[in-house]
C-alpha cells in the first residue's frame, strides 16, 4: 500500500514554510539538530559503526550504512542544496560569490 495524498502533503510540508512558522524558529530548530548531530558523532566508538536502514522503495532490503556514509550523505546533500540556493540568489541579485 503506498502513501496517500495526505502522506505525501505532511512529508512536501516539511520543505516550506508553513503559515505561523518563523525564519527564526527554523533557523534555531536547524542548530539544535545540528548540536544533537554532534552529540552522536562524538560518542560514536568508530566510523564503521552502523545501522539498518528503514525499509524504503530506494534502499535495498537489509541494507546496513556506516556512520561514515552517513555523514558522507549529509555533506553532499548540504553541499548540492547550498549550491542550489546560490544558484536561485544569484539569478534574483546577479551578485557572483566565484569568477
Amino acid at each position: 500500500m503506498g502513501p496517500t495524498g495526505a502522506d505525501w502533503g505532511q512529508w512536501a510540508d516539511q520543505f516550506r514554510m508553513l503559515p505561523g512558522e518563523t525564519l527564526a524558529a527554523l533557523l534555531a530548530a536547524y542548530a539544535e539538530v545540528a548540536r544533537r548531530t554532534d552529540e552522536l558523532v562524538a560518542t560514536l566508538p568508530d566510523l564503521d559503526a552502523d545501522q539498518p536502514l528503514p525499509k524504503a522503495p530506494w534502499f535495498e532490503p537489509g541494507a546496513r550504512w556506516s556512520a561514515r556514509r552517513v555523514l558522507m550523505q549529509i555533506a553532499a546533500e548540504t553541499a548540492q542544496h547550498a549550491g542550489h540556493a546560490d544558484i536561485i540568489r544569484e539569478s534574483l541579485d546577479g551578485a557572483k560569490s566565484m569568477g
